[in-house]
């Protein structure tokens, strides 16, 4: 359940498409049974969007494990309300909870270690993400699901575990949060027949002009779009910065 990183973008198939986190996860789970998996992330996805239109398909699949990544979406753009995250990421917690499913979340890491900014840009997103944080960590203590930090996650800061765009994690890096939310379901005593291996294989590699037409068609239009909606919040960021606190 989730964003474009639960899609799978960063790791694409040889016959197109993607794999990702999601697929590599219910590798891991397969032994002697089969594991049914099934996404229903897509591409743009905030957490209102989990809410009202992921988790009715999820629940109808009566699912024993749900991972939820979702929330950078929320983070940059204006509309961007902390309560409004925290109350549709529990009703999604509080209702796989309640239907018996072992709900996994991820905190966020620090983008401007690896998406390069500038200053107030920088500034911003960083508030952002620790109020999104915030919401999370709560949320996940009070209801008791497995967080996995992406700030803490060895090889999350590492150049590698990114696609071209920054923004996406590589076949690497969704290899690191398979093998991470893997980790987590085996504290909650979930068999791991399959452990994730880190050795890249089955994706599609793909070359520098594939990396430049991506960022050209892609990647300058979506950072244009989003910037634009954050560029007001930086702006007051960097004002109070100047200012200083009220007296």
């Amino acid at each position: 359940m989730g964003d474009s990183t639960a899609v799978g973008l960063g790791d694409p198939l040889p016959g197109g498409g993607w794999r990702g986190v999601g697929p590599l996860l219910a590798d891991a789970l397969s032994g002697t049974e089969q594991v049914r998996f099934a996404n229903v992330s897509f591409t743009g996805a905030r957490m209102g969007c989990v809410r009202t239109i992921q988790l009715p398909q999820a629940l109808a699949m009566a699912p024993e494990v749900a991972v939820i990544i979702v929330g950078m979406n929320d983070t940059l753009r204006s509309d961007f309300d902390s309560e409004r995250i925290r109350a549709d990421l529990e009703h999604v917690v509080t209702s796989l909870k309640a239907a018996g499913t072992v709900v996994l979340t991820v905190r966020f890491h620090d983008h401007a270690k690896v998406f390069r900014l500038p200053g107030p840009l920088r500034r911003a997103l960083r508030s952002r993400i620790t109020e999104l944080n915030s919401v999370i960590d709560s949320v996940s203590a009070k209801y008791d699901t497995g967080c996995l930090d992406l700030d803490l996650l060895p090889g999350a800061y590492e150049m590698s575990a990114w696609s071209v765009d920054r923004l996406h994690p590589s076949e690497l890096g969704h290899r690191l949060l398979a093998q991470g939310f893997a980790a987590l379901l085996a504290e909650r005593d979930c068999a791991i027949p399959n452990p994730v291996s880190l050795t890249c294989s089955g994706g599609r590699q793909i070359g520098t002009a594939g990396h430049v037409l991506w960022l050209i068609v892609k990647g300058i239009p979506w950072l244009w779009r989003r910037g634009r909606d954050l560029v007001p919040y930086a702006v007051s960021i960097m004002v109070k910065g100047f200012v200083g606190p009220p007296r």
